[in-house]
């Protein structure tokens, strides 16, 4: 943390001896303004949501085969048995995939919210870009993103003329 911050220091200090112009902005206040972000955050809360449910249902079924299974245990042979747990284990083994092919790395949820929240993304990178060309700032910090900004003045901020840019009527810091 030390070392970030005297990196961050002498990289600032590197940008004022070239009189770079520079700003601040934070871009999840940004998206937490814009309707289109709300309504993509909306549908995935539902996608997921369902996909959860569906999950469930799963591995609920695989918990009502293994009470049962438990239940009717001493009455099996060994052959009915061995049927029994591999039925449970695969259904259990489907459950998890499922899960996995829902909510895992690069599974169904991260694809659709590349496609539900990247385009609101990518427009609000534009307007960035946008004013970041026509005011001149050569740089632009987020402190919303993992670099940290420990302090910025707020005249420095200009997440409100982001939204300005994106016709959105900000309500104002926080």
């Amino acid at each position: 943390m030390k070392k970030l911050l005297i990196v961050l220091l002498v990289v600032l200090s590197a940008f004022q001896i070239q009189a770079q112009r520079y700003c601040v902005i934070d871009s999840k206040y940004i998206l937490e303004n814009l309707p289109e972000y709300k309504q993509a955050q909306t549908k995935l809360d539902e996608v997921s949501a369902n996909w959860q449910k569906e999950i469930d249902a799963k591995l609920q079924e695989v918990d009502r085969m293994y009470k049962a299974y438990q239940a009717e245990q001493v009455m099996l042979s060994d052959e009915m048995k061995k049927r029994r747990e591999d039925e449970i284990i695969k259904k259990e083994k489907e459950a998890k995939e499922l899960q996995k092919k829902r909510f895992g790395f690069e599974g169904d949820l991260f694809k659709k919210r590349q496609e539900l929240v990247k385009p609101v993304q990518d427009k609000v990178y534009n307007a960035v870009q946008k004013m970041a060309a026509s005011k001149g700032y050569e740089i632009i910090f987020d402190k919303s993103a993992d670099l940290s900004v420990f302090y910025n003045d707020p005249k420095l901020d200009k997440s409100d003329d982001i939204l300005r840019e994106l016709g959105v009527t900000s309500p104002g810091k926080k």
